[in-house]
């Protein structure tokens, strides 16, 4: 369940606050800047201490609050966990402790499956943390006992993404090992459970074939923003004038990481308006 205790400020112009631990969370803000053109967001990447995937749910947590206080201090009406790991470990014990609402990628991603499989048989691909946590597991069959989820971790593909080897051989061979033990199982619905994968989406359902459905968690996540925005704004479908020229994107990232964020601004078609680079936490 996505978490919104409070009610969001009807200032417009406040930033919706994006993170991840990296700068995979980039494919959430490519589909937030689709499905609301007109916002502002700011987004911080922990690249200092990335990856989450192999920390305990307690590091997790504690990093997730040190930057959801960060993203609130810089007037953030709400915050997007734009990262597999975090929402599947810090999302339930930081939602009910923060003063504005929590979205995470996880329940979003698990609903679009549900409602997207045929045949009850979902596949998932995250990192080894999201996968050994079962977070998806569990969310897919608390909407539907009935269904049959197969998990698999995939931990070689993040660092080919982070080298841009998106339409390599290696990717591909890659993939087809780990894909493979699942599409003899007979999935028809394949949940990319982490950010970062939306960048092999082409190569993936090259390899799945056009019987197989991707759920996007990006997608399907920036969706569930759009549709809580709307619910708590008096006239959804008007963009407030003074704000039609406000879009904007500004990242702040932990430490360098120069050489993804500009492949993942080139193949995700994002302006940047502005980088910098600020210790956050220990």
């Amino acid at each position: 369940m996505s978490h919104h205790p409070s009610a969001i400020s009807p200032e417009s112009s406040r930033p919706i606050g994006v993170f991840d631990s990296g700068i995979g969370g980039l494919t959430v803000v490519a589909e937030l800047r689709r499905v609301l053109p007109h916002e502002r967001i700011l987004y911080i990447g922990d690249t200092a201490r990335v990856p989450y995937g192999g920390k305990s749910a307690e590091t997790v947590t504690r990093y997730s609050r040190e930057i959801s206080d960060h993203l609130i201090a810089e007037g953030a009406k709400l915050i997007v966990v734009a990262c597999n790991t975090a929402s599947a470990l810090s999302v339930p014990t930081l939602a009910p402790s923060i003063e504005v609402p929590l979205i995470g990628v996880l329940e979003p991603g698990a609903s679009a499956a549900v409602k997207a499989t045929k045949n009850k048989m979902i596949g998932v691909i995250g990192t080894k943390a999201t996968i050994g946590s079962s977070a998806y597991k569990k969310a897919i069959c608390t909407l539907d006992t009935e269904m049959t989820v197969s998990s698999v971790a995939c931990p070689l593909l993040v660092p080919l993404i982070e080298e841009g080897l998106f339409e390599d051989d290696v990717t591909s061979v890659i993939l087809q090992r780990y894909l493979d033990p699942m599409l003899a199982e007979g999935i028809d619905t394949l949940v990319l459970g982490c950010t970062h994968y939306p960048l092999l989406k082409r190569v993936i359902q090259r390899i799945c074939g056009p019987s197989v459905t991707l759920v996007d968690s990006a997608e399907n996540c920036a969706l569930a923003v759009k549709e809580l925005l709307a619910s708590q704004t008096q006239n959804p479908d008007r963009t407030p004038a003074s704000n039609l020229a406000a879009p904007r994107l500004d990242i702040v990232l932990t430490d360098s990481s120069e050489g993804f964020l500009r492949v993942a601004e080139k193949s995700l078609d994002l302006t940047i308006d502005s980088l910098s680079f600020r210790q956050i936490g220990k």
